[in-house]
């Protein structure tokens, strides 16, 4: 059997990682998806195992002292991770997988992984990105400014991954994507 493939999606929040990754996944149903750890509440119609895994802070805790995730950061005061042993099983059965994950995590899976595809979603522009991050209408003003912070770090950072892919227009940008990924 072929070992899989492990492609990660990266990029500032509000970017619009999650939807090119729906779309993708659309287009290309046999692409596993990791289903990351995370000790934030779930948000409304989110189902555990499906969405996330959602751990108390105290479980997730545990697993790092297992060393039980491939990357694991902590955002906003919430915890995310990839569980190692779910995305090796997956990959050992030759199954291509995807993370959506932030940057800093993306960096670790580079250690871990140095032949994982890492691709950065940028924003057509910063203003736009700060639009987008508003216009979801569920962070307080003091999160959306903290997301803004950061974002500005993290698209500093942009060229240390594989591929970038600007998305201004949805097809186009799930275009880009497919051509980095199946090109």
């Amino acid at each position: 059997m072929t070992a899989g493939k492990l492609i990660v999606l990266t990029g500032p929040s509000g970017v619009g990682k999650g939807t090119l990754l729906r779309s993708l996944r659309q287009r290309h149903p046999d692409l596993c998806l990791s289903i990351s750890a995370t000790t934030r509440p779930p948000r409304q119609g989110e189902v555990d195992g499906v969405d996330y895994h959602f751990l108390s802070r105290q479980g997730f805790q545990e697993k790092i002292a297992q060393d039980a995730f491939v990357e694991w950061a902590e955002f906003a005061g919430n915890y995310y991770g990839t569980p190692r042993q779910s995305l090796e099983t997956q990959m050992a059965q030759g199954h291509w997988v995807i993370l959506e994950i932030e940057v800093e995590g993306a960096r670790q899976v580079r250690r871990s992984f140095p032949e994982a595809l890492l691709i950065f979603v940028r924003p057509p522009s910063f203003a736009e990105l700060e639009r987008r991050l508003r216009g979801r209408d569920r962070d307080s003003e003091a999160a959306i400014q903290r997301r803004l912070e950061r974002a500005k770090e993290e698209l500093q950072a942009a060229d240390e991954f594989d591929v970038q892919v600007t998305n201004a227009v949805v097809e186009e940008a799930l275009r880009e994507l497919e051509s980095a990924v199946f090109g």
